[in-house]
Order: structure tokens, then C-alpha cells, then sequence
């Protein structure tokens, strides 16, 4: 769906002492998982203040990148969170970070996890904007930035180019998001699926994204019809080229299905032609004629019918939520 970018986008990681492990591993894995998918797509890279810090779990982490004097264009800044009872901005690593913040770092993207929020709002990263953070601390964040809006219970929350998360496992969720937009929501679904993690979305979209549907079983034919039709919605899928795929019968796909993706076939293609349709209305200028045949269906009337089904609000509804940023473009 994107265009691989001509240079690897900088995915820079701020590492402090205390730093809680999985803020850091979940969407590292994430962004490795995809430069792995998609040659050139991203590059991770770990800075601190001091070149080794003990994370809060003991493990100490060595050979870190000091922080750079100026961010290459396109770069995704992380800010990840730290253990215990609040953010010092008075430690000497926190301070020169919060420093640096104010006075060097310009990211492309800007993604907080979890106490990251907190670091960016002693920086004035946050202030006019929509945010969040770990429950543990919302009202840590509403006293060090009064000027933020401050949402509880939020996975997380975008609002321009900054983006904060409730930390942990949401700072996966969010980097799934990201990439989702840049590379595609299929190569989103493949990392969810290899990490085996839920993947979610935000706003008024699922907590389960249709891309990884019907997929929570083991049996490799059902899986090789769903990867075929993940990568090409809009090819003609008969009942006949669907059980060439799987090497069986129509009738046994179809039995199989049942037991297995909970669906039939069919159903399974109209679904994922519907998931890749709104992702083109959304992030697209085409218009729904276009986007009904780049997504295998007859006409938009068809297209219409189909959306439907699976979601109250019409097309046209998600043309004022366009990208933020694309690695590419349909």
C-alpha cells in the first residue's frame, strides 16, 4: 500500500535510569519487526544522557548513543517511561533530557510512553494539546502541564504529531498504530500477529482490528487463503481460486472456515475488501469509485452496501481524518 521510503526513517529511542523495560521492548519489536518486512523502512536507535543506565527491572543497559545534536528529518522521537512514584525533573540525566527536549529535539513524530508524557510536558511539549499516560500518573501530568487537555483511560491519543500512550503494553499498541499508517495496515496485522498481540486501534475503531479477525487458530490452509486475500483484496477470489489456494475442495474450505475462522470464505474476502476500502478513503484522496475498484468491489453502490454491513457511518464520514504522516501514498 506505501512506497518504501528512500531513506530509513530514524526511530530514536530516550532512555533514562529507571527506565521501565517493556516501554522500550514492545515498540522497538515492533519497529525492528517492520524494518524487517520492509527493506529501509526504519532504523532504531538508543540514546541517553550517560552511555550505560540500569534499567528498573537491574539489567543495565551499555553502548548508548549520547543525544544527538539535531534529529534528521523524518525522525520518530520515543520518550519512554520510568518506574516509581513520579518524573524528578530535577535529576541530573532527567534534567539534561528535559534540556535537550527544549532546545534540540524537533521528531517528525513525537511518541510518549507512559511516564514519556511527563518528560515531554516538563519540556512544553504538550502544552494546547490532547494527551495522556499511565494511569498511575494523569494527575502527575495535569500539574506539570495545566495547559494540556489530560484524557483518562485512553490506550492512546493522537493529536497532531504527538502521540502519548498509558505506557507498558499500550506503547506497543501505539507503535502498531504508527507503522499501520506508514506501511500499511497489513504489515501492521503481520507484526500483531507475529508478536501475538491484539491489534489495536484508536478513536471509534475496534479494539480488535479486522486484519487479524478470523485469525486466532493454527490451521495452515484456512491461514494460507487469509494471507493470499490479505495481499491482494481486489483480485476476482471465486469460490474456486480460494480452494486452489488452500489445495482442497471448495466445499472442504468452506468447512473449514466454519471450524476454524469462525466465517465462511466469502464472508472473509468481503471483510478484508471492506477493512482496505476504509483505509484508502482515509488515507487517499481517491474517490469511491476508485477505491471500490482498487478494492475488488463492482461499483461504490456496492461499496455502500458492503460498508454497511460492517459499520454504521458512511465513507464520506472518515474523509476529514486523513494521515498525519505516510511513508508513501495511494
Amino acid at each position: 500500500m506505501s512506497e518504501v521510503p528512500s531513506r530509513a526513517i530514524d526511530v530514536v529511542f530516550v532512555v533514562l535510569p529507571g527506565v521501565v523495560l517493556l516501554d522500550v521492548a514492545g515498540p522497538a519489536e515492533a519497529f525492528r519487526n517492520a524494518a524487517s518486512r520492509v527493506k529501509g523502512s526504519y532504523r532504531l536507535r538508543f540514546v541517553a544522557p550517560r552511555k550505560a543506565v540500569t534499567a528498573a527491572v537491574g539489567l543495565e543497559l551499555a553502548s548508548l548513543e549520547p543525544l544527538p545534536a539535531h534529529l534528521a528529518p523524518g525522525t520518530i522521537l520515543v520518550l519512554t517511561g520510568l518506574a516509581g512514584a513520579g518524573v524528578d525533573p530535577q535529576a541530573p540525566a532527567t534534567r539534561r533530557v528535559i534540556l535537550w527536549l527544549r532546545e534540540r529535539a524537533r521528531p517528525a513524530l513525537l511518541l510518549c510512553v507512559c511516564a514519556g508524557s511527563v518528560l515531554a510536558a516538563h519540556a512544553g511539549l504538550l502544552a494546547g494539546r490532547e494527551c495522556t499516560t499511565h494511569h498511575a500518573h494523569i494527575e502527575e501530568l495535569r500539574r506539570v502541564e495545566p495547559r494540556a487537555r489530560v484524557l483518562d483511560n485512553r490506550i492512546f491519543v493522537e493529536d497532531g504529531t504527538v502521540f502519548t500512550s498509558a505506557g507498558v503494553t499500550a506503547g506497543l499498541d501505539l507503535a502498531l498504530h504508527v507503522i499501520g499508517v506508514q506501511q500499511g495496515p497489513r504489515i501492521a496485522a503481520e507484526i500483531a500477529r507475529d508478536l501475538v498481540v491484539y491489534l489495536r486501534r484508536a478513536g471509534t475503531d475496534p479494539a480488535l482490528s479486522p486484519w487479524v479477525m478470523h485469525r486466532n487458530h493454527l490451521h495452515p490452509a484456512v491461514h494460507r487463503v487469509q494471507d493470499a486475500v490479505a495481499r491482494n483484496p481486489a483480485a476476482s477470489w471465486s469460490a474456486a481460486e480460494l480452494s486452489a489456494v488452500a489445495c482442497t475442495s471448495a466445499r472442504n474450505l468452506s468447512r473449514l472456515f466454519a471450524e476454524h475462522a469462525r466465517c465462511s470464505p466469502l464472508d472473509y474476502v468481503q471483510l478484508i475488501r471492506f477493512v482496505f476500502a476504509k483505509q484508502l478513503v482515509m488515507l487517499s484522496r481517491l474517490d469511491l469509485e476508485h477505491v471500490a475498484a482498487r478494492s475488488g468491489f463492482q461499483s461504490a453502490q456496492h461499496l455502500r452496501r458492503v460498508w454497511s454491513r460492517w459499520e454504521a457511518q458512511p465513507p464520506s464520514a472518515f474523509r476529514s481524518r486523513g494521515p498525519f504522516v505516510s511513508a508513501g501514498g495511494a
